[in-house]
């Protein structure tokens, strides 16, 4: 059988839609062997439970964390590969990251509530992992709201649209996060034993306007082992944008090791499903390349 990786899949324990369990149920019944679940800010996902159910479906599992920090006024993920998911350091600073997520979505629901929407607080406190695409998502899926998103906008609008037009900088509800930096994000990596990847930079330029330069000037700072290069971007207008081939070039010309990843959250129809089957196909060799590098 042809091999197939993910190393970039989210669950319940962050904002993706489908348990640990169900993504590993998902990932054999699409016959994609070796995954990694990447939450944000968690690694509650490995359970002793999940690792031997994986084992038991024939998939290998990769500990994996997709840490968020910020530099200047621009969000950066930070993936960690093969990481001690036990390490006291790296979990009392996720804990830490969580903790910071709550307050802001305290904050935040203030200044939504103000501006006429209704916030399922309760509910959204009681996630593990609190982002503004779960906020989102609570106010455009509750009937309450949808006087209000039409008055705003026109119409009802994705996800998406919502976070750049409300949430995000310079927008009315806009909260600072407490958070770390890139690079501190990568010292923990490497403390807790893993590899540093940074997570898709494809969506850099589309969502900060950063150059190839910046980006550089950023896996240089954190010492990154590799980039996030092949990776299927979706744009604010839900076009496709596949550049893994310019970034993989750009990988090779920097010494950079590349990774693949869905970033899959839920079936959409429009984003890639896990082990990017339709989308990109790595070679036996590319796939042995990858994890011979995660594993050292």
């Amino acid at each position: 059988m042809k091999s197939r990786i993910d190393l970039h899949i989210h669950t319940t324990c962050s904002d993706g839609s489908l348990s640990p369990r169900e993504v590993i149920d998902e990932a054999a019944r699409l016959e994609v062997n070796c995954i990694a679940i990447a939450d944000h800010d968690t690694v509650e996902s490995y359970q002793e439970e999940l690792i031997q159910y994986a084992h038991e479906k024939g998939i290998k599992l990769i500990p994996a964390v997709e840490i968020s920090t910020k530099i200047k006024k621009c969000g950066i993920h930070v993936l960690g590969y093969n990481v001690d998911v036990k390490n006291p350091k790296l979990l009392k600073e996720l804990n830490y990251l969580r903790n910071a997520r709550q307050i802001y979505l305290k904050q935040v629901t203030k200044k939504l509530e103000e501006l006429g929407y209704q916030v399922d607080i309760d509910y959204l406190s009681k996630l593990e992992t609190v982002t503004k695409a779960h906020i989102a998502k609570d106010i455009i899926t509750k009937e309450e709201n949808k006087s209000q998103l039409e008055l705003v906008f026109g119409y009802l609008p994705n996800q998406g649209e919502f976070i750049e037009t409300i949430m995000n900088e310079s927008c009315p509800a806009y909260v600072e996060k407490k958070t770390i930096t890139p690079k501190e994000a990568a010292n923990l990596i490497r403390e807790a034993g893993g590899k540093v990847i940074l997570a898709h930079p494809v969506s850099y330029g589309y969502e900060d306007n950063l150059s190839p330069q910046d980006i550089l000037g950023i896996i240089q700072e954190i010492q990154a082992d590799g980039i996030e290069s092949n990776y299927i971007y979706i744009d604010r207008n839900q076009q496709r944008i596949d550049e893994s081939s310019f970034w993989n070039q750009f990988a090779a010309s920097h010494h950079l090791k590349t990774t693949i990843g869905s970033d899959f959250h839920c079936k959409d129809n429009l984003h890639p499903e896990i082990g990017l089957i339709h989308d990109i196909h790595l070679s036996e060799t590319e796939i042995n390349n990858i994890l011979d590098f995660l594993d050292k």
